[in-house]
């Protein structure tokens, strides 16, 4: 895995999310509410200066000095909690300073191959069109893997008149001012640019400045592009990417976290941990609201065996930024199954998130994990306690740790597609402080101060599981220190021994 990480549990939200500012996170990560409760903090990327998607579009990865500080991270440190931070591999902000560079000089820019010119890319591969861009030949694009209709192009107006397409996988918003052409998108970057290796250099070491331990790669399947190939987790080009990456940030003292989302059967999770790298256990919270609804655990403790057995290191979750990963789970429950729980979790309030319309690609569902379990503080600590024995290092999202719920009106007014936001709500000081004084909040951080602090608990430890339908039973064991956990899936009652 390269450098040590501690497995104990890590917090996750954005800078914002708690009192308007990561200052205010960073007193609470230190007071007597919340001290011992986490080893790590996955800050996302609004940290940086960013203009879409709330940080997955960056600019530069300066601090956001609106909602956060260096004084804060430093406070952070100083607890000796370490940070996860986020690097985009495949796209960079339309209001970058290299792509402002481009459209300031075109043809002159010294970034003009720093993203991908998508006729320079094809060119010998199909035919121009009156509209100015290549359309590529039929059977060279029917493979490829598009987040998007259409071809992925901004067109891209130079000094000298003329329009060249750039490749765009993701978001793209163009209108006229003042009678010149703007934009918004997050662009595609030429991983055989030398620029953009030294600039990957530049933000890595920046990143590991702020306190940064674990760097999860955002979109990295999506970088390697070529010639008839799907485009997506190309092979061995996306290793080979990685392996590059991995050698710029070891001697950083970064542990790599590569994010990518597959169906359990492609197992590309255990290609990945095969590599030598963390991987994200994608599986577990659809795996835990299915083993609560037809309280049986038998799924559950199957993959919790072969995590263990296998020894995959993963990072695991309930609820996160995203939604609930749900088609993840072919392979571990049958369609029936999948089908059931996103009937359940819908049922509940969550809202289905698609892949432009291909239902059977892949989708989540969105919802806070609370709502997703009916609202029920004892299926929430259940949930957690499960979480808390997982293989693996825990990452608590900031709204499952206050219990909160669907945030419909948040959807609203963020209009269409803001579906995310059900799960994203911020809270200001006095819910926070509020919440802490539930006895549902207490419980949940006095398992991750149990968690954070029991020496059982290791990625190296001794581990066994088993379950007999509605119950379900944990150990770890390292040394002379043991802990086990006795869950019950019927009454949402569980026990929790240490030797």
């Amino acid at each position: 895995m390269g450098n040590t990480i501690s497995n104990g549990p890590m917090l996750n939200s954005y800078p914002d999310s708690m009192g308007g500012n990561l200052d205010f996170i960073s007193d609470l990560l230190c007071s007597e509410d919340m001290k011992g409760a986490f080893s790590s903090y996955y800050i996302l990327p609004s940290l940086y200066h960013s203009d879409l998607d709330r940080g997955f579009s960056v600019i530069d990865y300066g601090i956001n000095e609106e909602i956060a500080s260096r004084n804060a991270l430093e406070k952070i440190k100083s607890e000796g909690i370490g940070l996860k931070l986020d690097i985009i591999l495949n796209h960079a902000s339309v209001q970058s300073p290299q792509f402002q560079d481009l459209l300031k000089n075109g043809e002159n820019s010294k970034y003009r191959d720093f993203f991908i010119d998508w006729n320079k890319f094809w060119e010998g591969h199909g035919k121009m069109n009156s509209e100015g861009y290549i359309e590529p030949d039929p059977e060279l694009i029917k493979d490829m893997f598009f987040r998007k209709p259409g071809l992925p192009i901004l067109m891209v107006d130079f000094p000298d008149g003329r329009s060249v397409p750039y490749w765009n996988t993701f978001y793209q918003e163009v209108w006229e001012e003042d009678g010149k052409k703007k934009y918004l998108g997050q662009m595609d970057l030429n991983i055989n640019s030398s620029l953009v290796w030294d600039f990957y250099e530049d933000t890595l070491k920046t990143l590991a400045s702020y306190g940064a331990k674990i760097v999860r790669l955002d979109a990295f399947a999506y970088a390697p592009k070529a010639v008839g190939r799907k485009n997506f987790l190309n092979e061995p080009e996306t290793w080979d990417l990685l392996e590059k990456i991995k050698s710029i940030a070891e001697p950083l003292g970064l542990t790599l976290l590569p994010e990518i989302h597959d169906a359990y059967d492609a197992k590309i999770y255990e290609k990945v941990a095969s590599k030598g790298y963390m991987t994200y256990d994608f599986f577990l919270p659809g795996l835990i609201i299915d083993a609560l609804s037809r309280k049986d655990g038998s799924v559950l403790t199957k993959w919790a065996k072969e995590i263990s057995e296998k020894k995959i290191k993963t990072v695991n979750m309930l609820g996160c930024h995203d939604g609930i990963p749900v088609l993840d789970l072919k392979g571990l429950l049958n369609d029936e199954q999948i089908q059931n729980l996103i009937k359940t979790i819908t049922d509940r309030g969550g809202m289905i998130k698609n892949l432009h319309g291909q239902k059977n690609v892949y989708y989540q569902v969105n919802s806070t994990y609370y709502s997703a379990l009916g609202e029920e503080d004892d299926a929430m600590l259940l949930a957690r306690a499960i979480q808390m024995f997982m293989p693996g290092k825990p990452q608590v999202w900031y709204l499952d740790l206050f219990n909160g719920k669907n945030d419909y009106e948040a959807v609203k007014r963020a209009g269409a597609g803001g579906h995310k936001e059900i799960n994203r709500t911020n809270l200001i000081a006095s819910e926070v402080e509020e919440k802490l004084k539930t006895d549902a909040v207490k419980k949940q951080i006095e398992l991750l101060r149990f968690r954070n602090s029991c020496p059982a608990f290791g990625f190296d430890s001794d581990f066994s599981c088993s379950s007999d339908g509605g119950n379900i039973i944990m150990s770890w064991k390292n040394g002379a220190s043991e802990a086990t956990l006795r869950a019950d899936l019927c009454t949402y009652k569980y026990d929790i021994t240490v030797k």
